[in-house]
């Protein structure tokens, strides 16, 4: 199986489970999704997280079509030139590999969903800000999602080439994501509010396009009896919802470029990570005063990635691999969690 027809398969199966969770299937008129609804389709995500790293551990070699031996020194100097296959057999080194591509993808994965409870945060501040009404939550972020999906891979495939053709961009990377690390830390207020008059998607679309005034029955387009066609005040939501998707992604997606050098392990983690953001929207926003640490764990995991970039060359020499990456990562989102229930913040 070649790269293109994995990715093809792979993004079917994806779309599949997907349209079941966002409820694309249901008439639109449907009730509000609930607590119960929530948490059952945020494990089912993470589960589906689970079984597809227990499958790349077993079948890696097909993300890449590798067949021998020759195909897999090829994929395993383009992406993991730091690990060690040994002198065995194919087998042998293969078995290598697709133990080092799991625990990429699964690392990625984790910095991926952590990141994205900050997301989950800023869309609550949108949904207030501009005043949406919760029956209009889910299909806002069924098409904000969705949009986000396509522009992260155009961002993922762009970064990716860029890495491979110019070695100090991952230093930049790095010392971007230090510094967006120690600025969440320093930040007293993790919630502004948002003026959705002064947004700049917001003037963009109203500069090029009408803008109806208030919303019909939840549509993205009315057509006036004059002819004329106008955007609704919910398409521009769904615009804003993947702007700021992507905003957040200029921090995610070079976060997890030091774990992975794959592009094709840095787009699974990504699509299993925003596709779990719709079921995890609803299910924190139940349960955001119970997370005050988060945004501080958040600004120490970036922080740690962004160095772990700059310092790449000298943690490996020291043999500090994924593998002690992936405890760091989960220390840090242990401790900032247990001393949010530890310290609940008082009323």
């Amino acid at each position: 199986m070649s790269e293109t027809l994995f990715f093809l398969v792979f993004s079917v199966a994806v779309m599949a489970v997907m349209l079941v969770d966002l409820g694309v299937f249901k008439k639109e008129g449907a009730a509000e999704v609930t607590f119960r609804e929530a948490g059952f389709w945020s494990g089912a995500w993470v589960l589906l997280a689970i079984i597809f790293y227990v499958f790349l551990g077993y079948n890696g070699a097909m993300v890449h079509g590798i067949q021998d031996v020759a195909g897999l020194r090829a994929v395993q100097q383009a992406y993991a030139p730091h690990i060690d296959l040994g002198k065995g057999s194919y087998f042998d080194q293969l078995a290598i590999f697709q133990d080092n591509l799991s625990l990429e993808f699964i690392t990625g994965y984790l910095v991926e969903y952590s990141l994205s409870a900050d997301n989950v945060f800023v869309f609550i501040l949108i949904f207030n800000s501009f005043g949406v009404q919760k029956r209009y939550y889910k299909k806002i972020l069924v098409w904000g999602i969705l949009g986000a999906i396509v522009l992260r891979l155009i961002f993922i495939f762009l970064g990716a080439a860029l890495l491979q053709k110019f070695d100090w961009i991952i230093y930049l990377f790095g010392a971007f994501l230090v510094y967006t690390g120690v600025k969440i830390l320093l930040s007293k207020e993790h919630e502004e509010e948002i003026n959705p008059g002064d947004h700049p998607v917001v003037k963009l679309l109203s500069k090029y396009f009408n803008v109806y005034k208030r919303n019909v029955i939840g549509r993205f387009f009315v057509r006036m009896k004059t002819g004329k066609l106008y955007i609704t005040p919910i398409f521009v939501i769904v615009v804003v919802i993947a702007f700021t998707d992507i905003l957040f992604a200029v921090d995610s997606i070079p976060a997890i470029f030091s774990i992975s050098k794959d592009p094709y392990i840095v787009f699974f983690s990504n699509v299993f990570a925003v596709m779990g953001l719709r079921s995890l929207f609803f299910f924190l926003s139940s349960l955001m005063g119970l997370f005050r640490f988060l945004p501080m764990g958040l600004g120490v995991l970036l922080s740690f990635v962004g160095l772990k970039m700059i310092g790449h060359h000298y943690l490996e020499q020291w043999g500090f691999g994924t593998l002690a990456s992936l405890g760091v990562i989960l220390g840090i989102l242990s401790v900032s969690i247990g001393l949010s229930l530890l310290f609940p913040e008082k009323k």
